[in-house]
């Protein structure tokens, strides 16, 4: 596996290079991955928007500010992640503004559909989800831990609903689409700050 993060980490590109990607496939009205439609190019316009409002508006209270201060290991966060996705255009963002408060964080961003090999190591009971995040060791070149595809509430309320109805709805993911509106990024950033609270405190005892 280790050399499947390596080769994935060598394709991956920055946050702002990703942000810059979707600009282009808007203008193109493409989208990224394997599959070209129009419907997934409509999604990428959308997305393009949502990450827009966001990059501009979450913010990071200062208590969580103080405990991402505090994470002193030297580690990689590789999202695998679509233009497409609507998941991910709430939850990389709030990803990104946690790591961006951190010198000890580096982000980086891969597409799923070029990066089978990757994701195939990473599913989400048995599906190929995202956003994912995979968090590694710079030093010792491990997996740490993942994170996603979905912050903790709103995977609740997924399941919840798919355990009364067997499937998700077109009016359900309206409603997911209102939950990520109005959580504003906040459980993304209380989920993955409590990460870097359990990594540091793992660190001590290696």
């Amino acid at each position: 596996m280790k050399s499947i993060i390596k080769e994935s980490l060598e394709r991956s590109m920055s946050y702002e290079a990703y942000r810059a990607l979707v600009k282009q496939l808007v203008d193109e009205n493409s989208n990224t991955g394997v599959s070209k439609t129009e419907e997934l190019a409509n999604y990428t316009k959308l997305n393009d928007r949502r990450m827009k409002r966001w990059d501009k508006t979450i913010k990071v209270s200062v208590e969580a500010q103080h405990r991402i201060a505090e994470f002193k290991r030297q580690v990689t966060w590789l999202v695998i992640t679509e233009s497409w996705c609507g998941d991910a255009a709430h939850v990389v963002p709030a990803l990104y503004k946690v790591a961006s408060l951190s010198e000890n964080i580096d982000f980086k961003i891969v597409i799923r559909d070029e990066n089978l090999q990757l994701m195939e190591q990473f599913l989400t009971n048995g599906s190929a989800s995202i956003p994912k995040v995979i968090v590694i060791d710079n030093i010792r070149e491990e997996v740490l831990n993942t994170y996603g595809p979905r912050p903790s509430e709103a995977a609740n309320y997924v399941k919840r609903f798919v355990a009364k109805n067997g499937k998700l709805t077109p009016a359900f993911k309206a409603d997911l689409q209102h939950w990520y509106n109005d959580n504003k990024g906040q459980n993304v950033i209380d989920d993955v700050t409590l990460m870097l609270i359990k990594l540091q405190e793992a660190s001590v005892c290696l």
